[in-house]
């Protein structure tokens, strides 16, 4: 007996964690043990005005940015687009899935008023943070490589056996 017709009906509330959805060896998850970013406020309270709109975090700025580095996204705008599809992006970038992503000119527009001020946490949190990314990289590849050797070894035995 055939059914009735699946109509897409958008639900009231919904229960979704992003959390849920990342797994737990994702690259970023490695990354954000390492990454502190709480004192980025204090240290740039001074270049932000009392007046006017608010501005967007400056935390969510460099969490996009260390997403960009780490990824091998080059341009701005196409880094604006893999955080807003993608939601290992929006984990690392506290970002939940009604927040917006800032626009693609927000960081042209913030790079040279607040480059000064950046210099000395985004040099501490590069260094800590090449670190880890070497340690990640290497362990996995090792492990993926141990694991190559292992399966090309157990493929060969069943080769042997037939």
């Amino acid at each position: 007996m055939l059914g009735p017709k699946q109509e897409a009906q958008g639900a009231l509330f919904y229960e979704f964690s992003i959390d849920d959805h990342v797994p737990q060896d994702h690259l970023l998850r490695s990354i954000d043990r390492f990454v502190d970013l709480s004192g980025i406020r204090q240290h740039l309270v001074d270049f932000y005005s009392h007046t006017g709109r608010p501005s967007i975090d400056p935390e969510l700025l460099i969490r996009m940015l260390l997403v960009g580095y780490c990824l091998g996204i080059r341009s701005e705008r196409r880094l604006c687009e893999k955080v807003h599809q993608n939601l290992a992006y929006r984990w690392f970038c506290r970002l939940d899935l009604g927040d917006r992503v800032p626009d693609h000119s927000t960081f042209s527009k913030n790079r040279p008023s607040r480059q000064i001020a950046l210099q000395s946490p985004v040099r501490q949190c590069t260094a800590v943070l090449g670190i880890a990314i070497c340690c990640v990289i290497c362990l996995k590849r090792l492990w993926r490589g141990a694991w190559r050797k292992a399966w090309s070894a157990a493929s060969a035995l069943r080769r042997m056996q037939v």
